[in-house]
């Protein structure tokens, strides 16, 4: 399912950051998208600094009650144990509400994916996750849309599973035109199968 819905306006994206999220989720994300113009800004539930999986420190650039859809071409929510010990990180799934509602695309990666279970928003659109059993663990009405899929987008949502960063980077430059079709496909290949070839069809003009 490649059904996709965008808004917003400008060259923003959001990436929403708490403490011990899974800071590789979204490397190739976030590194293809400033290399291709955009600008990516950290939004936290506070300003007060955070610790990745990773060790990272990071100070987010805005806290969450200041991020509005309309300035921004997309959500992006990593993976985070906080994700199902306690509605702590639930505020990032209600702001994703607000975003797709507005128009504006949201993607989602490993934990992230069952935050929005919880929150409603994949009952209605085609996902996928970790694992079907992970978010039927949450109790949501969707698990009939679940599809076994390195990444899927559906009505302006990209989800996957913790394993595919690389795929989830796929769907975002797709989601977003990033690249066109023969670009995106070599740099799918570049970076997920290491084919050598297609650094020539990347690098062309």
């Amino acid at each position: 399912m490649t059904s996709s819905r965008t808004g917003g306006t400008g060259r923003t994206v959001h990436l929403a950051v708490y403490d011990a999220f899974a800071d590789w989720e979204t490397g190739h994300t976030t590194a293809h998208l400033t290399q291709n113009g955009y600008t990516v800004r950290t939004v936290g539930l506070s300003r007060e600094p955070v610790t990745t999986m990773g060790g990272l420190r990071v100070r987010p650039d805005l806290p969450l009650d200041e991020l509005r859809a309309q300035d921004s071409a997309l959500l992006i929510l990593t993976g985070a144990a906080a994700w199902d010990t306690g509605d702590g990180l639930a505020p990032f799934a209600r702001a994703a509400r607000g975003f797709l509602d507005a128009g504006v695309p949201v993607a989602a990666i490993c934990g992230a994916t069952g935050g929005l279970a919880r929150e409603g928003l994949l009952d209605g659109r085609t996902h996928t996750s970790a694992v079907s059993f992970y978010l039927a663990a949450t109790g949501y009405a969707g698990g009939a849309r679940y599809v076994d899929a390195d990444a899927v987008t559906d009505d302006g949502l990209i989800t996957a599973g913790p394993t595919e960063p690389v795929a989830f980077a796929r769907e975002v430059f797709a989601l977003l035109g990033v690249y066109g079709p023969e670009k995106l496909d070599a740099w799918y290949r570049l970076f997920h199968d290491s084919d050598a070839s297609a650094y020539e069809v990347l690098q062309g003009e």
